[in-house]
């Protein structure tokens, strides 16, 4: 069996190494690009082969502050093309960077230091989220598609759209907003969230919780999910709409 393969982005050797020792140990085959430029020619070499070789990257790891072009020009760059998942680890820690992260369509958000168990088990848990995500998305059946007030939701083409407008989502958001809409007007606890969407729970994971809801209020309107203050979200359709 084909093993899933990682591409690990950092300048620093020995991170790299570090992160691909602890992946290689659980079994995925890690590829590593020090910098921003070599990363994206891997990348795409990999996907323009991935029919002759049996598939291109699952997952990129990818670190911000690098040479010849930062992490946030390779994230562009490879969300052109492609929804592959992607993990920023990196040292800016600062919110405005982690919702810069989201805007342009990171999956996660890591801050060094980090611990590497974690790190692998995040990754575990978001390749099951793309893999559960893709089995669900071939069913067919009215369960597809979920109308509330304004908002459309297609499950198979992972797609939405307010008021006929499409809103183009990162695989992170569209999971964490077809959760909420499956449960009109229930509030959900930022663990729940963590639980469902993102398959760990880690008390440190409700930032990451708020950034994508932020995310999601700046692209679908900030009127559709309300605050609980204290326990978590919930999705608030139009009853007039």
């Amino acid at each position: 069996m084909e093993k899933i393969k990682i591409l690990v982005v950092d300048d620093e050797i020995r991170m790299r190494k570090l992160v691909h020792d602890f992946l290689a140990k659980s079994g995925y085959e890690v590829h590593e690009a020090g910098d921003g430029n070599q990363a994206v020619e891997m990348f795409f070499a990999a996907d323009d082969s991935a029919s002759a070789k049996g598939g291109g990257y699952a997952l990129i790891i990818l670190d911000i502050m690098m040479p010849k072009m930062d992490g946030w020009e390779v994230c562009r760059e490879i969300r052109n093309f492609s929804q592959v998942p992607i993990i920023m680890l990196t040292a800016k820690a600062d919110e405005r960077d982690e919702l810069l992260g989201f805007k342009l369509g990171v999956d996660e958000y890591i801050s060094k230091p980090f611990s590497p168990k974690i790190l692998v088990a995040r990754v575990k848990a978001l390749l099951r989220r793309v893999d559960r995500a893709r089995v669900l998305g071939s069913e067919v059946a009215s369960w597809v598609e979920l109308e509330l007030g304004d908002v459309v939701i297609n499950r198979s083409a992972r797609q939405v759209s307010r008021a006929g407008q499409e809103i183009h989502l990162t695989p992170t958001e569209f999971d964490l907003l077809v959760y909420l809409a499956e449960q009109p007007g229930v509030v959900l606890s930022r663990e729940k969230l963590l639980e469902h969407v993102w398959d760990w729970v880690d008390a440190t994971g409700t930032r990451t919780v708020d950034s994508h809801i932020k995310a999601l209020r700046r692209k679908l309107g900030a009127d559709l999910i309300r605050t609980a203050h204290g326990v978590g979200y919930a999705f608030q359709p139009h009853e007039g709409a």
